[in-house]
């Protein structure tokens, strides 16, 4: 592995109406779906439940977490980093708020962009994926 890979844990969350919840970093411009740093202790879906909590209060049920794949993207927030990222696919019911280092987030058609500025991953590779797999099973 380089150092110039961000391993990740990033989750899909799709409402009961629904949309798909994106999140926004404190003193960064891009939405992305919710996750972080996978650990070396742990294993994807273990980082991504820890990383749910801290920064949505959101207890999950990690058994309920249907992995997407792997997936890859220039990261956003960190020029010359290509951020990693085992996907997963969570549907919710609950209400979040953002914590830790989370200043925003927002509830959008993942049909659509929701007029805001995507990170990299979430515009150009996992919304385009959701849509085609939605598209077809409907």
């Amino acid at each position: 592995m380089t150092t110039s890979l961000i391993r990740i844990a990033a989750a899909l969350l799709i409402g009961a109406d629904g949309r798909t919840l994106l999140v926004r970093k404190r003193g960064t411009r891009a939405f992305m779906q919710p996750g972080g740093k996978i650990e070396p202790h742990e294993q994807p879906v273990q980082a991504l439940a820890r990383e749910l909590e801290e920064e949505l209060g959101l207890v999950i049920d990690s058994t309920q977490a249907r992995h997407l794949g792997l997936f890859s993207a220039p990261a956003a927030n960190e020029p010359g980093f290509t951020v990693q990222a085992e996907v997963f696919l969570l549907n919710i019911d609950t209400a979040v708020s953002p914590a830790a280092e989370i200043e925003e987030i927002r509830w959008i058609d993942p049909a659509a962009d929701g007029d805001l500025f995507l990170a990299p991953l979430t515009g150009e590779v996992i919304l385009p994926f959701y849509r085609a797999r939605h598209l077809t099973t409907c």
